[in-house]
């Protein structure tokens, strides 16, 4: 009778009731609200869905994160930047420069977008937040997931780094929702309604030439970028070079979806109870939602400067895809333009900011780590 009481006893010991307590329960009912936006409403399922269930396993088992654990070896090819410069790769190789070749208009709408950025750098350190912190949450204004990954692991701040990348993706995931409001509000329907110009054709010789130069420029003047930035631009070599077609595809498809996998589940991860439920993860939400507000406003901000500045040649809205969700905020460029006029067609227009906004973001990881002699 000993002998099965103190088996019941040994098992009762070894199940989660034993060992979680209200707030890991309640991290797993979070997770099962983003399983469920992730496969009900299809809200970034492809990174979303390993996220939530990255989520749900560190809750109910944590040491599956402690050291030796199998997330805590995923998490690690984050840290080391393996995992982030990996996915820019296949964004490059799966992303078409030539929009904006064709339009170098775009940077300006970029780099706009990146004051969303440094505003949230600002209100972060007012905050109460470190400089280092700050510059790594801040980062998520870019809408860039790998890229706030990329610079909290290099600044070392790997204790915020679930709310960071939580933040990130949901907002990349929110951008339908988001932008729209800012956009409508700061547009009138006439300006939405502008029709642009048809980009010229841009040669072969120039897409090749692009990455290239694109490389040499920036990583001089900003050696750190190179992890991110060459990843980004080798990716596109592989596409525009017409010469390694076996690389392309591996890059937009058993890489890439490899690379989302384990990103996800790690960056889920990270979301302990005791790692997630802080005041300042309340703060990293706030502020990465004021960085992405403020860079949606600064783009179509100076669209619309633009678009006096050109006689009503450019239509605001598509300023508002600086920020470097490639390519849902051009979607959304589109779609909003659309709602003004059913014709009107902004995609390939958008494209040009939302291309200029990924190198912005890279650029302003990059600034952010030479500020604080990181190489």
């Amino acid at each position: 009778m000993d002998y099965i009481l103190n088996t019941l006893e040994n098992l009762a010991a070894q199940t989660v009731f034993a060992s979680l307590d209200w707030k890991n329960f309640l991290m797993v009912g979070v997770a099962c609200i983003f399983l469920y936006l992730a496969i009900k409403k299809q809200y970034e399922p492809l990174l979303l869905l390993p996220i939530s269930f990255g989520m749900l396993l560190v809750n109910l088992y944590p040491p599956i994160m402690e050291e030796g654990g199998l997330l805590w070896y995923f998490f690690k090819l984050d840290e080391w930047a393996i995992l982030p410069s990996l996915i820019f790769m296949g964004v490059g190789a799966m992303t078409d420069f030539g929009p904006l070749i064709a339009n170098p208009k775009s940077f300006i709408l970029g780099a706009a977008a990146q004051i969303g950025i440094f505003t949230a750098y600002l209100l972060a350190i007012l905050m109460g937040f470190n400089g280092k912190a700050a510059a790594a949450i801040s980062i998520i204004g870019g809408a860039d997931g790998p890229t706030s990954i990329f610079l909290a692991s290099k600044l070392g701040q790997s204790e915020y780094m679930g709310p960071i990348a939580v933040a990130a993706y949901s907002y990349m995931a929110l951008v339908p929702i988001i932008q729209p409001p800012i956009m409508r509000l700061l547009t009138t329907k006439e300006e939405r309604a502008i029709k642009m110009e048809q980009l010229r054709p841009v040669s072969k010789l120039e897409k090749i030439l692009f990455p290239v130069i694109v490389t040499i420029v920036v990583v001089v003047l900003l050696p750190s970028t190179a992890p991110l930035l060459g990843m980004l631009m080798l990716g596109n070599l592989f596409r525009e070079s017409g010469v390694v077609k076996q690389l392309q595809e591996t890059a937009t498809n058993a890489m890439m979806y490899i690379v989302v996998i384990l990103l996800g589940t790690s960056v889920g991860a990270t979301t302990s109870a005791e790692a997630f439920l802080k005041v300042d993860t309340l703060k990293i939400v706030a502020l990465g939602l004021v960085a992405f507000a403020v860079g949606t406003a600064a783009g179509v901000l100076f669209g619309k400067l633009l678009c006096k500045m050109t006689g009503g040649k450019i239509n605001p809205l598509i300023g508002s895809a600086g920020v470097s969700a490639v390519p849902m905020a051009a979607r959304v460029s589109q779609k909003v333009g659309s709602e003004a006029d059913p014709t009107n067609f902004l995609l390939m227009h958008a494209m040009g900011p939302n291309v200029a906004g990924v190198i912005g973001t890279a650029v302003a990881a990059g600034v952010f780590m030479a500020i604080y002699g990181i190489r």
